[in-house]
């Protein structure tokens, strides 16, 4: 009797696994540089309205928008970083302060070796930069846009760090995909047992849910019914 034999295993061609490669990456590096791009902009759009009052022109939309590259590109190779998942079990507050610390460290750096870049470029050699740095370079301007962007690192990794306690994803159906008409009763019980859910995993250990009579089961069992249940109209959920 014949018997069909399974196709060999093909791998991927590299190139297509090039691709794949490079899109995730880019995928991974959109959101924080469309963030940043955001804020950048909101923050030169302020700065020209107060400049305005002095007759000062002032435009930096091509600086906002590689300022905010380069931040997607620190961003993308720290979280390569395997220190980075250092404080993933500890509270929320010290993940946030920590990424913010090294993303902040990280730009930090990148601005710094801009500069040096530039000198470089316009003929000046590099063991006078520490000189140049001492007495034509603009601190002040370049702390102010520094302190900015440790402010805008905590609200991003805020907001990440929230994305990934509720669930990739869920913010974005919390704020975006339900109806009005449902938003605020859905929003607020669903983050609650999303927290609770969260709370109960970090309690119990995996095999607290494998026995069948354990209550650690019995409230998960209760926790994912009323996850699942809809929502009755013109009253709340049973627990959603």
């Amino acid at each position: 009797m014949s018997q069909s034999v399974p196709a060999a295993y093909t791998p991927a061609p590299f190139i297509r696994r090039a691709f794949d490669w490079w899109v995730a990456q880019v995928k991974h590096a959109l959101l924080p540089t469309v963030f940043f791009f955001v804020g950048f902009n909101l923050i030169l759009w302020t700065k020209r309205l107060i400049l305005e009052e002095h007759g000062v022109e002032f435009s930096g939309f091509l600086t906002a928008t590689l300022a905010a590259l380069l931040v997607g590109k620190a961003v993308l190779i720290t979280d390569n970083l395997p220190f980075m998942r250092r404080f993933d079990g500890a509270p929320m507050i010290q993940p946030i302060l920590f990424k913010s610390t090294i993303y902040s460290l990280c730009v930090f750096i990148a601005r710094l070796a801009e500069r040096l870049v530039h000198f470089l470029s316009a003929g000046g050699p590099i063991v006078d930069f520490p000189a140049h740095l001492v007495e034509h370079f603009s601190w002040a301007r370049f702390l102010s846009i520094q302190i900015w962007l440790i402010v805008l690192f905590l609200a991003y990794v805020t907001v990440h760090e929230l994305n990934i306690l509720f669930g990739d994803g869920e913010l974005v159906r919390l704020f975006f995909r339900w109806r009005s008409s449902e938003a605020k009763l859905t929003r607020r019980q669903r983050i609650r047992l999303l927290t609770r859910l969260n709370r109960l995993s970090e309690a119990n250990p995996i095999e607290a849910f494998i026995h069948l009579d354990s209550p650690a089961r019995a409230e998960l069992i209760e926790i994912m019914h009323e996850l699942a249940s809809p929502l009755t109209p013109g009253g709340p959920r049973t627990g959603v």
